[in-house]
């Protein structure tokens, strides 16, 4: 009776990316500080106003500004956060595009698979190999790696076409799995931005018609209550202003983010496909 000889299940050549994500949790925090540090000691700094007191501790009271961008102190504490939420946005955003730049690699992806196509029509793995140095992005990366699992294949004897193809395809897919994750990561943020800091300024512009109206009541009435109003309803909608100017940038750079990453993703697929389907042609 013949033995049969195990499946050689090679070792993976993919190796786990070890990245710090500490920027998730320090920037938002940063972030909200620089803006209270913004709105209490530029915009809300003594000498902005006309009519100004130190007392109210964190919020001190302030009348009579003498610009108008100095009207966003006066639009309350809700201020701060926003600007807070905005500053983080910015932060993401650079953060995001630099790594993903880096993913994004040098030239094209499509004419670097073109290339990696000829050379393995011509059965040069090594030359291969030296392209996805040049190209030094996320779809180099994966290529490279079911590259060297594609050199081991040519020279196994113990495993069939079809296991040596599927070995491919695996390390390909681990490939994939340690690249996408990195390139995902954080555009949460901007996501969550994109939908929480619209809200955020209704409540300080909610929070400022209560105010507004609030004083309204204790006043004696009249045309200067009236023109009190309709200055605290403007300095309410600060807060409205900003939270739509936050949200829609964030939803901008969102989708461009994630329409960099679709291109990223379609050039790792088929720089898998490549792979398997060149050896499956070349070598019966």
């Amino acid at each position: 009776m013949a033995e049969a000889k195990p499946s050689v299940k090679p070792a993976t050549t993919v190796q786990a990316k070890k990245s710090s994500n500490a920027i998730s949790y320090l920037a938002p925090l940063l972030c909200i500080v620089a803006g209270y540090v913004i709105w209490r000691f530029v915009l809300g700094a003594g000498s902005n106003f006309k009519v100004g007191s130190e007392h109210g501790g964190f919020w001190p009271e302030r009348e009579g500004p003498k610009s108008a961008i100095y009207n966003m102190y006066l639009g309350g504490i809700v201020v701060p956060i926003l600007i807070g939420t905005f500053l983080t946005c910015i932060t993401f955003i650079i953060e995001r595009f630099l790594t993903i730049s880096k993913a994004t690699g040098t030239g094209n992806n499509g004419d670097f698979i073109r290339k990696v196509q000829y050379h393995l029509a011509n059965k040069n793995v090594d030359a291969a190999l030296s392209e996805c140095d040049k190209q030094k992005g996320s779809v180099g990366n994966v290529m490279k790696a079911g590259l060297h699992r594609y050199k081991e294949m040519i020279s196994n004897t113990e495993l069939s076409t079809e296991q040596k193809v599927l070995a491919i395809q695996k390390e390909v897919e681990e490939a994939t799995a340690l690249e996408l994750p990195m390139l995902e990561k954080n555009l949460v943020f901007l996501s969550t931005i994109a939908s929480v800091a619209t809200l955020l300024g209704l409540f300080g512009t909610v929070l400022g018609m209560i105010r507004s109206f609030s004083a309204l009541g204790q006043g004696e009435g009249g045309g200067d209550a009236a023109g009190k109003l309709s200055q605290g309803i403007s300095e309410a909608l600060y807060n409205t202003a900003l939270g739509i100017g936050t949200s829609a940038f964030a939803i901008i750079f969102y989708n461009i983010f994630t329409t960099r990453i679709d291109g990223i993703t379609y050039g790792i697929d088929e720089s898998g496909f490549t792979l398997t389907q060149s050896f499956a042609s070349q070598y019966k």
